[in-house]
């Protein structure tokens, strides 16, 4: 079995984005998504619309990264997939075609966990992009997930620090809908937390132990604060959006940020790497490189179309588990709860 030469198809539909790509070795050839709009009239994802939509996607999807990486399936070395975690639905599309498409190409198939490859999307080769060394601390923030994990090898992993009930990205989304904001309303907090001032409205961090994260409190204190301040002035939001977005923005990059520094200073590792949905806002990314010159941190933030759900990700991934011929039997199901120490 050849190791100079490998071509994983990568497919991914863990939530509501149906994406393929093709990786040649560490290089993306193709990296093809095609979002789901429907849910924006929902102000959420739905899940059967979603698993519909993917039914409808995969094939013209699969197609595209093929021509765009101008390959041959009998190309192919193996392909990957998102087994989980994520909705029971979405991964059984994914899963399904995925499992088919081996069996008749008769190529190896190759489980893929969503969170390790938010993280291991730093090796997938770009130019101008460094990749960490082991060990390093990972921030994977996302719409369903907010974790901090001690990665020590490709797939030697710890969670040392992750949420005890929202995620961050939720937190962003749930905030944007109280603001009367569309769906999805984390990168708009992001745009309009640019124009305002952070510090102009004060909302309470939670106190939560060790390095973990909670933001169910800090969604409620936005709530209450808002009907208050409406009852007071019935155009306050509108009168103070980027404020209140800026002073959002600046409490959650501060519970991330403190918990970060934290888990540098435990564990004594200096080079930190963020990854998911939510590294792709600016204030974070600020944050994180202001960081880097006060502690002395050696720090990786991934190119942009590498932060959101991509299949380009789960490509790499396929990369190295087929390195070292870590194929998955025929007979394997999707796995909506799919830690990454499993």
């Amino acid at each position: 079995m050849s190791t100079d030469n490998i071509y994983i198809l990568a497919i991914e539909s863990s939530c509501d984005d149906t994406s393929a790509a093709v990786l040649h070795n560490k290089k993306v050839l193709s990296n093809v998504v095609a979002n789901q709009k429907i849910h924006e009239a929902y102000g959420g994802v739905v899940p059967e619309l979603a698993s519909r939509a993917h039914q409808q996607n995969i094939v013209p999807v699969v197609h595209q990264a093929l021509a765009k990486a101008n390959i041959d399936k009998k190309q192919l070395s193996a392909i990957a997939f998102t087994r989980g975690p994520g909705l029971m639905g979405s991964l059984l599309v994914g899963t399904s075609f995925a499992k088919s498409l081996a069996m008749g190409l008769n190529i190896p198939l190759i489980e893929v966990n969503h969170m390790q490859a938010h993280i291991l999307a730093h090796f997938i080769e770009e130019e101008d992009f460094e990749q960490p060394s082991f060990p390093f601390l990972a921030m994977t923030i996302s719409g369903g997930h907010t974790q901090i994990v001690k990665v020590n090898d490709f797939f030697s992993m710890e969670v040392i620090g992750e949420t005890t009930d929202d995620a961050v990205g939720e937190a962003y989304d749930k905030s944007a809908k109280i603001l009367g904001l569309s769906y999805p309303g984390g990168p708009l907090i992001d745009k309009l937390a640019q124009k305002g001032n952070p510090k102009a409205f004060t909302f309470p961090k939670p106190k939560v132990e060790g390095l973990n994260f909670s933001f169910s409190g800090l969604k409620t204190a936005i709530l209450y604060f808002v009907q208050r301040e409406t009852k007071k002035n019935e155009n306050f939001i509108a009168t103070h959006l980027e404020d209140i977005c800026a002073s959002i923005q600046y409490t959650i990059i501060n519970i991330l940020m403190d918990k970060l520094k934290k888990a540098s200073k435990e564990t004594g590792i200096k080079q930190v790497a963020i990854g998911g949905g939510v590294s792709a806002n600016s204030g974070i990314r600020f944050a994180l490189k202001e960081a880097e010159k006060k502690y002395g941190w050696k720090t990786f933030i991934p190119k942009f179309e590498y932060t959101t759900d991509n299949a380009a990700m789960i490509g790499i991934v396929g990369h190295y588990k087929y390195l070292s011929q870590d194929f998955t039997k025929e007979d394997i199901t999707a796995q909506p709860r799919y830690y990454i120490t499993e």
